[in-house]
């Protein structure tokens, strides 16, 4: 397969991107109430959303809502969209590009997990069949959700797709030389917060934590999409800065550096931030979610029609598109079995 050539971009600190500047804008369109639907074919793939709980994805014990990348750029972009996703919960179809980039993390992580010397391509890719594998033990029907079948073409095409992607990562990174600290990370930390009584509470998974000379950390993000446009580069410097955020609440220490490593054009942007900018962001955070518990406690989860609406599952539930959303069912109260790690206590 061809590889293509390795790009990097260093992003400065700027603005937040796109929908994430630091006012909360109010959306004027009501939500109504009234019948449930949609459907779950895959009930049990919860490896696809990665960040947080995940759409549909029902954990032994039910954790309360925290703001995770995604979540906090669902409710910028489509209040009700958070909603449905983070409150209700609501199954969304897996799509094909969302499961190959769940295999292609399940890829990655087992390859950290061997002897640096066997970090190769080969290696790569020969575990590339058993971590399918492992996807259809969790889902078996996920074959018929995405495919005709295991005889369809285009699954054979969608699996050298990934095998693609993993070609483009050994062109980004060599992993015989990575010193990795922890391979999917998961964090979840209440910031003690002058604005909000109970604090903002933050979750994500990182994908690689790394030391690097002088005993620094560096994370790092995969993404088997394409880069974004230079306009759109500040969005993906959102997510690095919450990354940033959340390692430095719970290890004490900003990251020397973030790597976005995007797998399908071979591009990799890198950010180094500071305290001082971290501190700007947390405030940043902090008015999304006093945003996010104020429509908690009215129930008022607003729609935002636009562009992402032609992507989204839920169009026949919202009231933009003519469709009526179920009941609310309240903000989530259920706590923790265990705390979670309280920064600043």
């Amino acid at each position: 397969m061809r590889r293509g050539a390795a790009r990097s971009r260093v992003i400065g600190a700027g603005g937040t991107g796109p929908g994430l500047d630091d006012t909360i804008r109010p959306i004027t369109t009501n939500a109504g109430a009234g019948r449930t639907g949609l459907s779950d074919p895959s009930p049990n793939l919860v490896h696809v959303t990665r960040d947080d709980d995940g759409p549909g994805a029902e954990p032994a014990v039910r954790r309360p809502p925290a703001l995770s990348p995604s979540r906090a750029s669902d409710f910028r972009r489509c209040p009700l969209m958070y909603r449905f996703r983070a409150i209700d919960r609501l199954p969304e179809p897996p799509g094909r590009a969302q499961v190959r980039g769940t295999l292609v993390h399940a890829v990655l992580e087992q390859l950290y997990g061997l002897p640096a010397a066997e970090r190769t391509p080969e290696v790569a890719h020969a575990l590339l069949g058993p971590a399918w594998d492992g996807l259809l033990a969790v889902e078996p029907d996920l074959v018929a959700a995405l495919f005709d079948g295991t005889d369809d073409p285009e699954l054979a095409l969608w699996l050298d797709s990934a095998s693609a992607l993993l070609d483009t990562y050994f062109t980004l990174e060599d992993p015989r030389t990575v010193v990795p600290s922890a391979v999917e990370e998961p964090v979840e930390v209440v910031l003690d917060s002058a604005s909000l009584p109970a604090g903002l509470p933050l979750r994500g998974f990182v994908d690689r934590l790394d030391r690097i000379d002088g005993g620094g950390i560096r994370v790092v993000d995969y993404k088997t999409g394409s880069s974004p446009g230079e306009f759109y580069e500040l969005g993906a410097l959102f997510q690095l800065k919450f990354y940033a955020l959340a390692v430095l609440a719970t290890r004490g220490v900003v990251p020397a550096e973030l790597r976005l490593l995007y797998l399908a054009d071979g591009q990799m942007l890198r950010y180094s931030p500071d305290a001082d900018e971290l501190g700007r962001f947390t405030r940043l955070l902090e008015a999304i979610w006093a945003a996010v518990l104020l429509a908690g406690e009215s129930g008022d989860f607003r729609p935002n029609p636009g562009r992402a609406c032609r992507n989204c599952a839920f169009t026949e539930l919202c009231p933009a598109w003519d469709g009526t959303p179920p009941p609310y069912p309240g903000w989530p109260s259920i706590t923790l079995e265990e705390p979670v790690e309280q920064a600043g206590a």
